[in-house]
């Protein structure tokens, strides 16, 4: 088991400072890059039409295992299951604000992602990008730790194939739900 709550972010995380890493984003159309989801498919977010969100997120934990050394101590890791659970409270609000997908995004593989997604009681899928084929694709910000090359956590909202709204840095994650319900809620 582990030594802390992985539901739950501690009080003295670093906060993650905006390093232009997204800047070029916002507008971009999305390339047609295939990502396996937990419910099985394959997920092309250049092909949906109208609205979808995707949270980018490094990594999800799990209650049996510790996290690699120093990961509280990297600005913006922490906090991947607490977004999770966000985004799951408030999916039926972002339906209902015309959200017609959520999606989660990691490099993590499906069946580890499936894990999570059964443990966490999501009603979205989560997407692989174990390649990091779509990350390099569009430049997202990634970061290495314990061999791992992981996303930096960031939120898209997208329209048709496009990035409508990038939400760089997110801090803290567990409150990236609101932001973006309360972001569609003044673009409505």
């Amino acid at each position: 088991m582990r030594s802390d709550n992985l539901y739950e972010l501690p009080k003295d995380l670093p906060r993650p400072v905006d390093d232009g890493a997204c800047a070029h984003l916002a507008g971009l159309r999305l390339p047609s890059v295939p990502l396996v989801s937990t419910g099985g498919r394959g997920v092309d977010l250049s092909q949906l039409a109208g609205r979808t969100v995707v949270y980018c997120y490094p990594r999800t934990g799990r209650p049996d295992r510790e996290v690699p050394a120093g990961w509280n101590q990297i600005p913006g890791a922490r906090g991947c299951t607490p977004q999770s659970c966000a985004f799951r409270d408030h999916y039926q609000e972002l339906r209902g604000l015309g959200v017609g997908e959520v999606f989660g995004l990691s490099t993590q593989d499906s069946a580890y992602q499936r894990e999570a997604a059964e443990r966490l009681h999501l009603p979205f899928e989560l997407l692989s990008d174990e390649r990091l084929e779509f990350a390099r694709a569009l430049k997202l910000p990634t970061f290495s730790v314990d061999g791992m090359t992981l996303i930096k956590r960031l939120t898209l909202t997208l329209r048709d194939g496009a990035i409508e709204k990038v939400f760089y840095p997110v801090f803290p994650p567990d409150a990236n739900a609101d932001e973006v319900l309360s972001w569609l809620r003044s673009s409505a």
